[in-house]
C-alpha cells in the first residue's frame, strides 16, 4: 500500500515509517499539517496516519480536508489523549480509526493493514492467479508449490499485478504504489523489479509486457 505518515516528532514519524516499510509499504512522511495537505493533492495514498495535534495546519482540518475532497484514504488518527470524548471527536471528523498513543507498532501496522482492505474493493485474503499463490498477512509466495522468497518492492509489485486480476497495471501505477515520493519518475526501477520478479518466479514466464501500456499476469 501506499501510505502518508502525519507526525510531528520526527524520531517517531520515522520509526513508524520503518515498521510500515519493513510490511513492504512505500511510506511517505510529513512533518506539519500543511505538508500532508500538499501531498494528499498529489499522491493517492490507500491510509493516511495522521497525529491529531500539528503545526501549521491542525490535524482535525486536515482530516476534515481528505474526508471533504473524497479522498480514497482511509484516516487513521493518533493522539496523546485517552479520553472518550477525544475519541468520539477524532471519529466524528471523518477518520476511520484512532489510536492513543503510547501505542505497539505491531497494533498499529494492523490496524493500517485493515484499513487498506477498506480503501480498495475486497479482495480474497490469499491471492491465486496463474500458479502464483501470494499470502499478503504471512508476506509469502509460492509458485506452483515453491516458495519464491522476494525483496520488500518484489513483493509489492507482485501484490499489485494480482490484485490487478488479469487487467493491465501501468508502471506509473506501479511506482504509485511500490515506492515512495523520493522515486525518480524516469526510473527504470519498475521495470527492473518485474525482470527480477520474472527470473524468480521462473518458467514458464507468467507476467507479460503489454507494449504502451504496462504489465498483467493473464
Amino acid at each position: 500500500m501506499r501510505i502518508l505518515v502525519v507526525e510531528d516528532e520526527p524520531v517517531l514519524a520515522e520509526a513508524v515509517a520503518s515498521w510500515l516499510r519493513a510490511e513492504a509499504h512505500a511510506v511517505d512522511v510529513a512533518l506539519d499539517g500543511a505538508a500532508a495537505l500538499e501531498r494528499v493533492g498529489v499522491h493517492e495514498y490507500d491510509v493516511v496516519v495522521l497525529d491529531r495535534d500539528l503545526p501549521l495546519v491542525h490535524g482535525d482540518e486536515v482530516c476534515r480536508a481528505i474526508v471533504a475532497a473524497e479522498e480514497p484514504a482511509r484516516v487513521l488518527m493518533l493522539t496523546a489523549s485517552t479520553t472518550v470524548d477525544d475519541r468520539v471527536a477524532g471519529l466524528s471528523l471523518g477518520a476511520d480509526d484512532y489510536l492513543a498513543k503510547p501505542f505497539a507498532f505491531a497494533e498499529l501496522a494492523a490496524r493500517v493493514t485493515a484499513l487498506g482492505r477498506r480503501s480498495r474493493p475486497a479482495v480474497p485474503p490469499v491471492l491465486q492467479r496463474a500458479g502464483i499463490r501470494l499470502d499478503p498477512n504471512r508476506r509469502e509466495v509460492y509458485r506452483d508449490g515453491r516458495y519464491v522468497p522476494l525483496s520488500r518492492k518484489e513483493f509489492a509489485v507482485l501484490t499489485e499485478l494480482l490484485r490487478a486480476d488479469g487487467a493491465v497495471v501501468s508502471a506509473e501505477r506501479l511506482l504509485e504504489k511500490a515506492w515512495d515520493e523520493h522515486a525518480d519518475p524516469f526510473t527504470n526501477a519498475v521495470r527492473l523489479a518485474v525482470l527480477k520478479l520474472r527470473r524468480k518466479l521462473g518458467e514458464p514466464a507468467v507476467i507479460r509486457t503489454e507494449p504502451g501500456a504496462g504489465y498483467r499476469i493473464p
